[in-house]
């Protein structure tokens, strides 16, 4: 038994693993896999550059996933009773001619990033201008974020001690909840 968590210690200090791991954690919660990363890195326990690149690459590589499912979406035969082809074309027209600002407010705007981004990828929207603004977006996003995690994750590390991963779940839940509601709120103005 000893042997066995020996080896699970250090391979979790291996630098691929700690980026994969990361990486897949983007998969699942974006934003708690950078407040998470971004108090490791406060701790100690993963280098800046490899807590924050994988970040970009998991977010990035999730992004161009739902382009992709999308995009297997529209070869689907039945679909076409869902969406005629006249309707896709126009759908396409109006997102080539804002894509990029349509990609970035999705990425700033919680519960758009699945719908806008596979609708992306259905309706043929440029893959070059939608991965490059990704790029950017998540840049500007993940970048403040981690930021933000890291002055939290400093101030959570230094008061709570062996506590802190208590602070770091209610930090994520915190995060979560008021993404939550910032986005029904949003929605609230544009239905009034």
């Amino acid at each position: 038994m000893t042997a066995i968590l020996v080896f699970v210690t250090a391979a979790l200090r291996h630098p691929l693993l700690q980026a994969l791991s990361i990486i897949g954690a983007t998969f699942i919660l974006e934003d708690a896999a950078t407040v998470v990363t971004a108090i490791q890195v406060q701790a100690g326990t993963i280098p800046l550059e490899l807590g924050l690149g994988a970040l970009y690459v998991g977010i990035v590589l999730g992004d161009m996933g739902l382009y992709g499912m999308g995009k297997l979406a529209s070869v689907v035969p039945w679909m076409e009773r869902f969406i005629p082809p006249r309707r896709r074309d126009i759908g396409r027209d109006w997102l080539n001619s804002r894509l990029a600002k349509v990609i970035l407010i999705s990425r700033f705007l919680p519960g758009l990033r699945l719908p806008t981004y596979t609708t992306c990828g259905f309706l043929g929207a440029s893959f070059l201008v939608f991965t490059l603004t990704a790029i950017v977006a998540t840049l500007i996003w993940t970048s403040l974020l981690f930021s933000v995690s890291m002055k939290l994750g400093h101030y959570i590390l230094a008061y709570l001690g062996a506590w802190h991963w208590v602070g770091v779940a209610v930090l994520c839940v915190v995060l979560l909840v008021a993404s939550r509601l910032v986005a029904r709120q949003l929605r609230g103005k544009e239905t009034t």
